[in-house]
């Protein structure tokens, strides 16, 4: 056998137990990989070009866990929004936790065929600003948004208040829009926008999670923070063992693949 053989073997080889190892680390990931309810309802409305996803309402079994989300979907259409409020869903602690601070924001989206995972105030990527809906009025030195009369409902919809001007074009302006950064108000300050002050008014505060003591809620950030770091741990350890493991695979087989 010629050294140009050999050389060629060894190769054949070395790329057959790499596509091996791939096909083993992506079926381990595919097992290990868990699909949110948001993720669900994306895929449900791949033929909508327009929609929101707005985290309604959340809640958690203090003695188990077991962890919900209520969503809030709008579809946005030429001539109208359609609005519907879904039954809970169960999530990972990993998901909660993730969103602990979002309750009445919008989590995802999706505006001229472009899905976005994003914590915003709800309203800001399709309705607010936009002057098919409404339009900036001046009041008492500064701009709000108001919407038109047959589309007032959405101000309620969303128990934001009212929307500044000022946050709006922070949010726009700052290098938020379009990216995965949460906004939850200007920087510096304390949050305008996310659960604890959704909660503290209107729907929001009669909202299950709104209703639960602090104590309950102090209790579960912390039970859902420890699980979160604990799942990530796993990942990170399975992933290390899965490299060593390739390499290992890999130099044995370059030492062993030249005829010696």
């Amino acid at each position: 056998m010629n050294t140009l053989t050999k050389v060629i073997i060894g190769i054949i080889v070395v790329f057959f137990i790499a596509k091996t190892c791939s096909r083993s680390e992506s079926s381990s990931g595919a097992k290990t990989f868990q699909k949110s309810p948001v993720d669900e309802l994306i895929k449900g409305m791949n033929n909508e070009q327009n929609f929101s996803i707005i985290l309604l309402d959340m809640d958690a079994n203090e003695s188990s866990d077991d962890y919900r989300h209520q969503y809030q979907v709008l579809i946005q259409r030429p001539d109208t929004v359609l609005e519907q409020k879904l039954d809970w869903k169960k999530v990972s602690a990993t998901f909660f936790s993730q969103n602990m601070n979002n309750m009445g924001m919008e989590i995802a989206s999706k505006k001229d065929g472009v899905v976005t995972k994003q914590a915003v105030p709800a309203g800001y990527n399709h309705y607010v600003g936009n002057e098919k809906y409404g339009r900036w009025e001046n009041r008492g030195g500064s701009s709000f948004w108001a919407f038109y009369g047959q589309y007032a409902f959405m101000s309620h919809m969303f128990n934001m208040g009212s929307y500044r001007r000022s946050y709006y074009n922070d949010y726009r302006g700052g290098g938020y829009y379009g990216s995965s950064r949460g906004y939850y108000g200007p920087r510096g300050g304390s949050p305008v926008y996310g659960t604890k002050s959704y909660t503290s008014s209107g729907s929001g505060s009669s909202s299950k999670w709104g209703s639960k003591p602090s104590t309950f809620k102090d209790n579960v950030r912390s039970r859902v923070s420890r699980s979160a770091s604990a799942s990530r741990a796993r990942s990170s350890a399975k992933t290390t063992r899965s490299s060593s493991r390739y390499r290992t695979s890999s130099t044995r087989s370059r030492s062993g693949g030249f005829g010696k």
